[in-house]
């Protein structure tokens, strides 16, 4: 069940009708009836696997809790191991086996590793990650194990976050589901400009883009350095719509239950360094690798050398954790490099600005820095969408070819009319404009407070998305980018 599917509109005001005319002390169940129904309807045999991980890690935080320190370490130990031994079984056996057949191979001996033929459960890394953060939690004594299995069980599975974020945590989530939420109108209405904003990003930005993507990058012998450019900043948009529009719809649909889920994105292609880009970037999950792994590692407390180790360490983990291939760890060892580099020039960067005598708040060195990020993030990206690591380095090849060669066949080379080209520009420049507003709260303040203009603006973009998402000539849904982790 997509959010961009008209089940997903009906699944979800059934369940606000449903969730406000029952007593609160039913609305959970009623909530984690909806959550597993909503998970079942990709896969139901998979969600006695969320149920299984829930079991392990409610149980084994309760005896946290109970136990004296030594035991206390064994249960933590526990529930790590047998959840990450389920994530590695699922998403990452074949991978691994791959690696070692080569490895063994390049080394002269001959090894039969039988491959599995297993589906991928949807959102495994993300439940997984939210119920391990859950755990640790516990054993840090930052938070009581929660006692009602109901109430723990859907802070695992809620429905409007569990598929693909944001990955909460355990002190924003489980006193909210303590609380009683009554019916407000005000609700409703801050929940539907974020959940509508995220359906215009997904159907109208994020579907279009993909067809520029999906025609360049899946055929890279065929294309040139430019076209690769132009694919590859439609990409790094194309992602960015299509996550941050899940993330938008989850906490809109929570707030019209009277939740409140983290924000999750903070207009990362406004960042000025890769260091700020990843702390705007998927904030959930970063938050996540920076308390309970970098931090773990020693964070920044340890020598410098010791400390760019950290960051490598971390940004392989988190390339790793979106995906089981070798262009994924590549691409977060790409970012972590980054930081690394940045780290050992920054010496030599602030001595030549205070020759220059530009200071970091100048505005035009400001922008100069934000579309240096955006190209270094672009260069990464593309790691993240080839299909291989031999088409990456094909791709590079032909990006960095000198002189640049030029676009053939016209706009047939991205699959696409010439209207269909301007109205993905024309989306992206009011795209980043409303991200500045949103995220300065100047937009959805004035939206609240004028009746006219709200209603204007949810006119506005489901017509959008009805002409040129739903209804459009060829539209083809996609399914969200990050389902695939």
């Amino acid at each position: 069940m997509n959010f961009n599917s008209l089940s997903y509109l009906i699944f979800l005001v059934l369940n606000i009708v449903v969730y406000y005319l029952l007593p609160g002390r039913f609305r959970n169940l009623q909530l984690l009836a909806a959550s597993y129904y909503f998970y079942m309807c990709w896969n139901p045999k998979y969600a006695l696997l969320m149920l299984f991980s829930t079991a392990v890690t409610y149980f084994c935080s309760l005896f946290v809790q109970r136990s004296v320190w030594g035991k206390r370490r064994f249960w933590l130990v526990l529930s790590l191991l047998l959840n990450l031994a389920i994530l590695f079984f699922f998403k990452y056996y074949n991978f691994a086996s791959n690696v070692v057949t080569r490895a063994l191979s390049f080394a002269g001996l001959q090894m039969d590793i039988p491959f599995l033929d297993v589906l991928l459960p949807v959102g495994i890394s993300f439940y997984t990650f939210q119920a391990l953060g859950y755990t640790i939690d516990v054993y840090r004594k930052d938070i009581e194990a929660e006692k009602s299995f109901i109430d723990y069980a859907l802070f695992v599975s809620f429905f409007p976050q569990l598929v693909a974020g944001p990955i909460e945590r355990s002190g924003n989530i489980l006193h909210q589901l303590k609380e009683y939420h009554p019916f407000r109108f005000d609700n409703i209405k801050e929940g539907i400009l974020p959940a509508l904003w995220g359906l215009f990003k997904k159907v109208v930005v994020a579907d279009n883009l993909a067809v520029i993507v999906n025609q360049v990058y899946n055929s890279p012998k065929e294309h040139t350095g430019a076209e690769f450019l132009v694919a590859t900043a439609a990409f790094a948009f194309q992602i960015y719509c299509d996550f941050s529009a899940y993330s938008d719809i989850a906490r809109g649909s929570a707030k019209m239950l009277g939740f409140n889920l983290m924000q999750n994105f903070n207009c990362p292609y406004f960042a000025v360094s890769i260091k700020d880009f990843w702390r705007r970037w998927h904030i959930s999950l970063s938050s996540w690798f920076k308390d309970y792994l970098y931090f773990p590692l020693g964070g920044s407390r340890c020598s410098k050398w010791r400390h760019r180790l950290n960051i490598m360490i971390v940004f392989a983990v988190s390339g790793l954790w979106h995906g089981a291939a070798l262009t994924f760890v590549a691409w977060g060892l790409l970012n972590g490099l980054y930081q690394v580099l940045s780290d050992l020039l920054q010496p030599a960067r602030k001595k030549l600005l205070s020759l220059l005598h530009i200071s970091d708040e100048n505005k035009g060195y400001k922008v100069f820095r934000i579309l240096v990020t955006f190209c270094l993030t672009c260069l990464a990206w593309v790691l993240f969408r080839a299909n291989s690591l031999s088409d990456a380095m094909q791709i590079y090849g032909a990006i960095f070819r000198i002189p640049l060669s030029g676009i053939h066949g016209s706009l047939a080379a991205f699959g696409v009319s010439f209207p269909t080209l301007v109205l993905m520009l024309l989306c992206v420049l009011a795209l980043l404009a409303a991200d500045w507003f949103i995220h300065n709260r100047k937009l959805p303040q004035k939206l609240n407070n004028t009746l006219v203009l709200r209603y204007a603006v949810y006119f506005i973009l489901i017509a959008v998305m009805l002409l040129f998402g739903s209804y459009g000539d060829g539209y083809d849904p996609q399914d969200f980018v990050y389902f695939q982790f």
